[in-house]
């Protein structure tokens, strides 16, 4: 273990910077997509792509939460139309179709809201054949990560990295089996929340993802 992985990160953009600097071998390429899960992704992406002179986009995931246990993840919605299920947990409580659909149409509605909202207009970037860094603030269940994996191979992406600042060990190897690479900066024992490993935690708004999204379109313009 890190002597530093005890240490909390000061926010998301100190995160993102320490997480770039694991990441340099992606600097300078052209195939390289850095994909943030909003909201509090973004902050860290931000710095990530700025580092790597690489695009960035969002790649936006809603839970399919189980009726009367929505805490409970029956599956996935996500950018461009693609929907993951877990067969185990829509078996064991016998969900119907009509009640998946009941729970996607409301989750698509979400999704579809903040797509425009952050995108401000602009297409999603295509993922095929380039390099796709997954970025989010941290993992803990990684369900929402494992999900998004899930879904961004479905674009035919040549390789997807999985890249967190900090994240539960277990959750970071079990993620090695279906990403190509990931990238846990940290990885503090014991873990017990996200949130517990920085000093401001604040949520990430709205106004703020489409500040950074507008400020990296100026960086890369300038760069061209």
């Amino acid at each position: 273990m890190d002597l530093d992985d005890q240490e909390a990160f000061r926010d998301r953009a100190d995160a993102g910077r320490t997480l770039a600097a694991r990441l340099q071998k992606y600097a300078g390429r052209d195939d390289v997509l850095v994909l943030a899960l909003p909201r509090g992704g973004v902050p860290v992406a931000f710095e990530v792509a700025e580092a790597l002179g690489a695009p960035l986009d969002l790649f936006l995931v809603r839970k399919l939460g189980t009726p009367g246990h929505r805490e409970l993840a029956m599956g996935a919605i996500a950018s461009g139309g693609v929907r993951v299920l877990n067969d185990e947990v829509v078996q064991w409580y016998g969900i119907t179709p009509s009640a998946i659909e009941a729970v996607a149409r409301e989750e698509q509605r979400e999704l579809e809201r903040r797509e425009q909202i952050y995108r401000e207009g602009r297409p999603p970037a295509p993922l095929e054949g380039r390099v796709v860094i997954l970025v989010d603030d941290g993992l803990a269940t990684g369900s929402t990560m494992r999900a998004a994996v899930q879904a961004v191979r479905q674009h035919r992406p040549s390789k997807v990295v999985v890249a967190v600042p900090v994240g539960a060990r277990e959750t970071c190897d079990d993620l090695s089996a279906i990403a190509d690479g990931v990238v846990c900066a940290r990885m503090p024992v014991p873990f017990s929340a996200v949130g517990q490993w920085y000093l401001d935690f604040e949520q990430t708004t709205d106004e703020q993802v489409r500040e950074l999204l507008r400020a990296h379109a100026r960086t890369l313009a300038a760069r061209q």
